[in-house]
């Protein structure tokens, strides 16, 4: 080869081509530029289809485009097409990308999508004689055969109705019944593309009573009683048991416990020199069994063979003598300014209460009034003097005894007590 003159290297294709999308009536390519481009340059891409076995080529794009992705529209869904894509070059020359398959024009199918309600996640529950109308969307883009399965089996054409849409399924059952209890399969499918999901369905009822309800020990006031579970239990737990007595004097029954868990119970608190029956309900989430079970033997409380003799209490002796639980503290006034003392006292019986200055009794001195209530006494001076002043003293007295407390008034003039005021101040 003449260094001078090397071989040219040829115009390249476009690279990487492929589809991006497809739908009933377009086509979407995507390529990326050659791998080599000339000194002259790269002026754009043509793209054309034809019809699979034919020779007609058709431009898909009457002006040359520089992107790299182009949408062929108005296509008739059911054709399959070649495609290809020229690079035209700056010197004139093209080399073209070919699709080495023909493209079925055809709407993609969106594999149906079943949405389950939240609540048929888990184990539905129903009660007998209830209807089930489970309503339940299907999303995707064609219709879908559904199909409905129960334990495996065809869905039974006398028990359940199935409606179906382009956009749902129903599944109704006008009145339940345990035997619609069970796994009932959803089955969508649309072409190739399959969904399912299964529901548990549980139709419950009241359970049976319990059985073999019997006696155990009896002492005291009370008595033991022992059962074993129903033999239905009404499709669903057993959440408790009620235990009930009735006295055979009255024979009216009376409820001693309920949503009792174990298959025994002690009844306590019985009267002695009574006769009891006991019955026993079982309880599920329907709720109490129709009928009980019935204990066979009836119970008898003996009397103790001792009379009863209560306990004797001492009774609590609460009288007690006056006492001072505050007593009146000393006190300063002003001549012509009513003022009160004030002290409290206990005991039992009640004392009275009797006021005195430097010891003469103040009790029928019009100048003073004495109020006592609640254990608590005050002595209300009106207007008091420079006379008034003095030791006062409260007694309480009672059957028990006495109690007296002093306290000291002094009553200060006017001009006394602004001149003390004063020199405070200062």
């Amino acid at each position: 080869m003449d260094p001078e003159n090397p071989k040219p290297v040829p115009d390249g294709e476009p690279t990487d081509l492929t589809v991006e999308d497809v739908t009933s009536t377009s086509l979407t390519l995507n390529w990326n530029t050659p791998k080599h481009i000339g000194t002259s340059g790269l002026a754009g891409y043509l793209v054309e289809y034809c019809k699979d076995n034919t020779e007609t080529w058709i431009p898909a794009n009457k002006v040359m485009t520089t992107k790299t992705i182009l949408v062929i529209k108005n296509l008739t869904e059911g054709d399959r097409l070649r495609v290809r894509v020229k690079a035209v070059h700056g010197s004139g020359g093209t080399a073209t990308a070919t699709l080495p398959d023909p493209v079925l024009i055809k709407q993609p199918i969106v594999p149906p999508k079943i949405r389950l309600p939240r609540k048929l996640r888990e184990t539905f529950i129903r009660k007998v004689g209830q209807k089930l109308n489970l309503s339940i969307p299907i999303h995707g883009n064609m219709k879908s055969s559904i199909i409905w399965t129960k334990d495996d089996q065809p869905v039974p054409a006398d028990r359940v109705n199935i409606c179906n849409t382009s956009t749902d399924t129903i599944l109704f059952i006008r009145s339940l019944e345990r035997k619609d209890s069970g796994k009932y399969k959803l089955l969508a499918q649309a072409d190739t593309a399959v969904d399912e999901v299964v529901i548990n369905i549980q139709v419950v009822e009241k359970p049976a009573p319990p059985q073999t309800l019997k006696l155990g020990n009896v002492w005291g006031f009370n008595v033991s009683l022992e059962w074993q579970p129903p033999k239905d239990n009404g499709n669903t737990e057993i959440s408790g048991y009620t235990v009930q007595k009735s006295d055979k004097k009255t024979g009216e029954w009376f409820t001693v416990v309920e949503k009792v868990r174990a298959t025994s119970y002690i009844v306590a608190n019985l009267v002695m020199g009574n006769h009891y029956n006991f019955r026993v309900f079982s309880e599920n989430l329907v709720g109490r069994s129709e009928t009980a079970a019935l204990c066979k033997d009836t119970v008898y409380i003996p009397k103790p063979s001792k009379p009863y003799k209560p306990p004797v209490y001492e009774e609590k002796d609460f009288n007690e003598p006056p006492k001072f639980t505050q007593p009146p503290v000393d006190k300063t006034t002003t001549v012509g300014f009513t003022t009160k003392l004030f002290c409290s006292v206990r005991g039992n019986p009640r004392p009275k209460i009797i006021w005195l200055k430097n010891q003469v009794l103040l009790n029928e001195n019009p100048k003073f009034r004495i109020l006592t209530n609640e254990g608590i006494s005050s002595l209300e001076i009106r207007k008091p003097s420079s006379f008034d002043g003095g030791v006062y003293t409260c007694k309480a007295v009672n059957m028990l005894g006495e109690a007296a407390a002093n306290c000291k008034l002094d009553v200060k003039d006017a001009f006394f007590a602004s001149f003390l005021l004063s020199q405070i101040v200062e």
